[in-house]
Parts: C-alpha cells; sequence; structure tokens
C-alpha cells in the first residue's frame, strides 16, 4: 500500500476489527499457476506477531487455495466506504480550475504466512463464531445448533479452515484530507445530494462515504494536510 501521512489511520487493528463485522475480505494467495483472489468474512482473533492478531475463516474444499496447495505469504484487502469524488463539487474549480476527479476510501491490506486447516472441531469452532457474529442483530437469529448435527458435519468436510497470523498491516483512510476546508464542504453537500436523489430504507453508499469525509475532516482553523 502507497503510504501517505495525510491518510494514515491512528489504529489499523481497530479499523480492520471494525470492517471485518459488515464487509467481506479478499484473501489473495500464490500457488503453482500464479496468484488467486477468494472473496470470504474473516474474524479478527486477538494477539499474535506484536498484537497485530489472527485472521480466520474457511473456504470451499475445492477453492484452488486447498486443491493447488497454495502456501507462503498471503494478503487479505477489506474495503470499506469509498465512491468517485467529482472536481465539480470543489468551491476552488471556480476559482482556478485547477482539480481533478479522484476516489476516496477506507481499506486495510493485512499480510502473513497462510495456514490451512482441517480440523472438524476448529472448523465446527469457527464457523459457530461466524455464524454468532453476523446473525447476533437479527430478531431470530440462527445458530449452527439449530441445523442437524449430521447436515452439520457432512458440511464441515467441504470445507477448510484458513488461518493469517497477521505480521504486516496497513490501512489508508482517503477521505478528502488534502482538500481546503471549503472543498471538504463541497465533496459532503455532493455525496449527500447524490444520496437524495437516490431515496431507500437503506443508507446509501455515497451518504456514508459523506459521514466518513465529515468525521475525517481536520478541525476549523486547521490547514489541509498535504498529500505529499
Amino acid at each position: 500500500m502507497h503510504r501517505v501521512p495525510a491518510f494514515d489511520v491512528a489504529d489499523p487493528v481497530a479499523l480492520l476489527a471494525e470492517l471485518l463485522g459488515t464487509t467481506p475480505a479478499t484473501l489473495v494467495t500464490r500457488g503453482a499457476d500464479g496468484l488467486t483472489s477468494t472473496i470470504l468474512p474473516l474474524l479478527l482473533e486477538p494477539g499474535g506477531h506484536d498484537g497485530l492478531g489472527t485472521l480466520v475463516g474457511h473456504v470451499a474444499r475445492g477453492n484452488p487455495v486447498v486443491r493447488d496447495g497454495h502456501g507462503g505469504e498471503a494478503l487479505v484487502v477489506v474495503t470499506g466506504v469509498e465512491g468517485y469524488v467529482s472536481p465539480s463539487w470543489y468551491p476552488s474549480k471556480a476559482e482556478h480550475g485547477r482539480a481533478v476527479p479522484t476516489w476516496d476510501y477506507v481499506t486495510v491490506e493485512a499480510a502473513g504466512s497462510l495456514v490451512l486447516h482441517d480440523d472438524p472441531a476448529w472448523l465446527l469452532h469457527l464457523v459457530t463464531r461466524l455464524t454468532e457474529r453476523h446473525e447476533a442483530a437479527r430478531a431470530a437469529p440462527w445458530a449452527v445448533a439449530d441445523a442437524p448435527d449430521g447436515f452439520i458435519a457432512a458440511q464441515l468436510r467441504g470445507i477448510v479452515g484458513v488461518e493469517v497470523p497477521i505480521a504486516r498491516l496497513a490501512a489508508k483512510a482517503k477521505l478528502s484530507q488534502n482538500r481546503p476546508a471549503a472543498d471538504v464542504a463541497g465533496v459532503v453537500a455532493g455525496l449527500r445530494a447524490e444520496a437524495a436523489a437516490r431515496p431507500g430504507t437503506v443508507v446509501a453508499p455515497a451518504d456514508a462515504l459523506a459521514d466518513a469525509v465529515e468525521r475525517a475532516a481536520p478541525p476549523p482553523g486547521h490547514p489541509a494536510r498535504s498529500s505529499e
């Protein structure tokens, strides 16, 4: 990940944990035929190297990660809010015209050695925790124990656990912090207008990005952060 001080994240571990609560990760691994990417939900376990934690999840047994015996270093990427930013939203564009489009986003990258797990007890513990994570807020949460034992045992035979003890972690929140305050306000207004043009019961992605841009804005009176 290209590091830009203006977009640094104070606590990458906390951001990673937050994103994994609602967002699947992309696991990138290497085998004899090259790179493979897999989208999957992951859990972040505490501890690990320098307290960075360990990522755990599972893939289908037929996935190239398992079928081709992938190993070595793996990369995990988790991306949160993101969206296009038009230069037409910047008041400074009307002043001097020196503005171009960009993309705002929040993302975390974690890297470490890939470990595969085939133990049924390990897998049952994992899928139970994953289920509890994503069912907890539901009015009538489903539990692994709701299904027959034999059915669950058969399902577990079709998956293999993946573990990535995090050795390197980087996070980036590119949220217009390098723009003057008036331009930041223009970005927020532009995103809000886009969200309003797409009304619905679910918060529009543009609204979520506008919230993030507002939270990341430098305090009033502080200059924009340098993107150098």
